[in-house]
């Protein structure tokens, strides 16, 4: 059963949500997330991602667990679910945290850190899927975006693997902007709950492997796509 504390738009249908009300509700949620260091020792470190089309209704949600030094794989789940809320830029947490939810509901090791393939602070209202997940969850989150929201590289950005630069938006620092690997595009990376914008960089650059994502954020996109594929079984917790 997922729980709704923070991510229940309420239900409706699409034509019927009221997004002004929703960005509203993001901005009170935003002032209680903690972007201060809140963690314990980390043991277990989680990768997050989705699979579905920008528009379409059925979305697969994926959650990977890797032990950490070592990075062997120790527990996975994967969620199908029937999705009524619309995509819309800025809301997705709206559309992506239920299953999430659902995912993480259905693991049996309990992660330290989560990874989440989303936005956490680079959000004009500074608060993206990474926190809107980590505070749904009182979980320490990062989030690691493959594209750009919302901010600017305050420096250029080195080519070699790890390099990173502030990432600035109207003068105010909300995380880094890193190349995950050499000649290929950056990753645009910000606290998302309980974790700072230097810790969230670090974790990001001990995570990195010889591919774009962090090791966790990776596989979580492999899983999530198995499972839309039909390679890979996928819990469905609503719909037909």
């Amino acid at each position: 059963m997922m729980r709704r504390d923070f991510c229940d738009p309420g239900g409706a249908p699409s034509a019927q949500v009221d997004f002004a009300a929703l960005r509203r509700k993001q901005e009170e949620l935003a002032a209680r997330v903690v972007l201060q260091d809140r963690l314990g020792p980390v043991r277990l470190v989680a990768g997050t991602d989705l699979s579905a089309g920008p528009y379409a209704p059925t979305v697969w949600a994926s959650v990977v667990v890797f032990a950490w030094p070592g990075l062997e794989l120790v527990d996975s789940a994967s969620v199908v679910c029937e999705d009524p809320f619309p995509y819309r830029t800025g809301l997705l947490g709206f559309r992506e945290v239920p299953p999430l939810v659902a995912a993480f509901e259905r693991l049996s090791r309990w992660p330290d850190l989560a990874i989440v393939d989303g936005q956490g602070l680079a959000h004009p209202r500074r608060f993206g899927l990474a926190c809107h997940l980590g505070l749904e969850l009182d979980l320490p989150t990062i989030g690691c975006a493959k594209s750009r929201l919302v901010g600017e590289p305050g420096d250029p950005l080195g080519d070699t693997a790890g390099a990173a630069v502030p990432m600035l938006d109207a003068g105010e620092r909300i995380g880094y902007v890193v190349r995950g690997r050499a000649g290929c595009k950056p990753l645009w990376v910000s606290p998302g709950h309980r974790v700072s914008a230097e810790l969230a960089l670090e974790w990001v650059r001990l995570l990195l492997g010889p591919y774009r994502l962090p090791i966790p954020q990776r596989e979580a996109h492999r899983l999530a796509n198995r499972a839309r594929r039909g390679e890979s079984p996928a819990t469905r917790v609503n719909g037909p």
